[in-house]
């Protein structure tokens, strides 16, 4: 009887302590584990043994973990969860911005991480053996084809991380309804539970790259109260800045 072989998680700390921690805790979880204390040496091992997914903290001694991350994913789509010992926005949306799905903060559950570990390569893996045609989604002058992983707007291609097109997808799939951010935390990030603010830095970011006008959003509007409706029949500017709806344009989310 064939047997799927576990998945080989990549953990680079350069905290002995917690890297002993989230190792054991993946290795009892059925995991492949290999462990690096450096930015170079992850690179090393990464090319070597090619991890399905890499635990990366963002400080690390030489090479930090968002010059990590930028080699790695230009390497390919490895899935990347960061590691911050600050809770700051800053960081994650820096995180978010070189290409990690998902962030962790430290203290963390290692449970946790466990799962989170679990949800992202579990969304991996389905991306890659899915093999079913998807028709096209389109709205707004977004053009999003879910089997090339590819999406464009008027024609120019969007650089979105793996976590943000799913967003976008999930977004396009349901248009001019009021999804909370529950509802994208379960259904795009596969979470039960966790920080629903990872979704408003998403959100965010997202709106950066498709809006003309992230701090007027016209395609992702925030329902308050609630969380996000993607406009499908959103107007086009058209030369001045039109009415805003209440709270748009303060720069939150």
């Amino acid at each position: 009887m064939h047997r799927t072989p576990p998945s080989r998680v990549l953990v680079v700390d350069d905290d002995p302590t917690v890297a002993e921690v989230v190792a054991g805790y993946l290795d009892r979880a059925g995991f492949t584990v290999d462990r690096a204390a450096d930015g170079p040496r992850a690179l090393e091992l990464a090319a070597r043994v090619r991890p399905d997914l890499v635990v990366l903290d963002l400080m690390l001694p030489g090479m930090d973990g968002l010059e990590v991350c930028r080699r790695l994913r230009a390497d390919g789509p490895v899935p990347v969860i960061m590691l911050t010992a600050r809770g700051d926005e800053e960081d994650r949306i820096l995180g978010l911005e070189v290409g990690a799905d998902d962030y962790v903060t430290k203290p963390f559950s290692p449970r946790e991480l466990v799962l989170r570990v679990a949800s992202v390569l579990r969304r991996a893996q389905a991306r890659a053996t899915d093999a079913r045609p998807a028709p096209l989604l389109r709205a707004g002058g977004i053009v999003l084809d879910p089997a090339a992983r590819r999406a464009t707007k008027n024609g120019a291609v969007l650089a979105l991380t793996l976590r943000e097109f799913d967003l976008l997808s999930f977004l396009l799939r349901h248009p001019g309804r009021a999804c909370s951010r529950e509802e994208l935390m379960h259904e795009v990030w596969g979470w039960e539970f966790g920080d629903v603010s990872t979704v408003t830095v998403h959100v965010r970011r997202l709106r950066g790259k498709i809006e003309d006008d992230p701090a007027r959003p016209r395609l992702i509007r925030t329902v308050w109260g609630v969380g996000y409706r993607f406009e499908a029949d959103a107007p086009q500017p058209s030369g001045g800045p039109g009415p805003q709806a209440r709270g748009e344009g303060t720069g939150r989310a």
